[in-house]
């Protein structure tokens, strides 16, 4: 490309202007840049940023530098209350990412005839940052997901029930964090319209909610993430469709299960059925010794699953920091807030 010359702006306030300009940009992408190498772990992120800030490092001209007003500066050292209430590292991130922006637009402006080389750039940066905050904010969210499923004791997992929300709503109230939506009768008008109630049910509840098999009504109603059987489709294509944030969550049968789905990237896994159950009734029980080994075998959240009820629950009261998917225990309680209170009593 054709170098562009830099013309010194005939006002020096100008050259003030744009040399203020670049600094408060380079600094917010400066603290962009080790959030994501430092908070979120992302060296893709980072590297980006910095390279941004090395652009505009290298349009960072002498004839600005020079025009530099510090002392002088009528605003200098002025904050905003809202600066104070910050509270988190996604709201630094979000006023820094803005700042960059806003200082990018009033460098564009002043430098369209004297510099355009850095208009140019100004421009183009300005546009990947708008980008980049949405990447931030998902990855974020994906992290925000994955600590909520660690502190997940009970995985309720529903079956066709008339009043299937009202149970829900009661598990939730009671304390469940995870709820997996399974049906296998009604017609996908209906699947929605149901999961699009349990999703806002959890939310209001702050839970996750996760739709069982089928990727298209998990993506319609905007769910946390998806749970697969072993015959289900493969993990990798599954994370293409939903995307980096979203949950995927694996049933497992032998340790083979297990370790495929941590190489995977799975974020979860079922061990199980651990007692005879009435939604697996084709797999043989697994049994308390098995579940032991796998849980040993693991670094993943794991739930055992398969006929896990109130009665039989204290056959696994050596486990330490057990997890446990139930559905029939609570669906088909009489009392479904007082039995979730019940088993998360026990897990506590």
């Amino acid at each position: 490309m054709k170098s562009m010359s830099v013309t010194p702006p005939s006002d020096n306030r100008i050259a003030q202007l744009i040399d203020a300009n670049l600094d408060r940009a380079r600094e917010g992408l400066r603290v962009m840049e080790d959030w994501c190498r430092f908070g979120l772990k992302r060296s893709d992120f980072s590297i980006q940023i910095k390279d941004w800030r090395q652009q505009l490092g290298g349009h960072h001209h002498i004839i600005y530098r020079k025009a530099r007003l510090t002392s002088n500066d009528p605003a200098m050292g002025i904050s905003h209350p809202l600066q104070k209430v910050r509270s988190t590292p996604e709201a630094v991130f979000i006023a820094n990412s803005s700042r960059v922006q806003e200082a990018l637009r009033v460098i564009e402006e002043f430098t369209r005839i004297t510099d355009p080389k850095l208009c140019e750039v100004a421009t183009k940066i300005r546009y990947e940052t708008y980008e980049i905050e949405i990447k931030v904010l998902s990855t974020t969210e994906g992290i925000q997901k994955r600590e909520t499923l660690k502190d997940c004791s009970i995985y309720l997992i529903t079956t066709k029930k008339r009043n299937l929300e009202e149970i829900v709503h009661q598990s939730l109230k009671a304390g469940v964090k995870i709820v997996q939506y399974r049906e296998k009768f009604l017609n996908d008008n209906e699947k929605i319209s149901q999961a699009k109630c349990l999703a806002s049910l959890c939310k209001k509840y702050n839970s996750l909610f996760i739709v069982n098999d089928r990727i298209d009504i998990a993506l319609a109603v905007e769910a946390d993430g998806i749970h697969l059987g072993q015959e289900d489709m493969p993990t990798k294509i599954a994370r293409e469709l939903l995307g980096p944030e979203k949950i995927i969550g694996r049933s497992t049968h032998c340790i083979e299960d297990i370790k495929n789905a941590e190489k995977e990237g799975c974020d979860y896994i079922g061990i199980g059925p651990i007692f005879p159950s009435e939604t697996k009734k084709k797999l043989s029980p697994l049994g308390i010794d098995y579940l032991t080994k796998g849980l040993s075998e693991t670094f993943l959240p794991a739930f055992a699953i398969g006929g896990i009820n109130s009665s039989n629950i204290k056959k696994l009261n050596q486990i330490n920091n057990l997890r446990i998917a139930v559905s029939n225990a609570v669906i088909n309680a009489s009392d479904p807030f007082s039995k979730t209170e019940e088993l998360l009593k026990f897990l506590t």
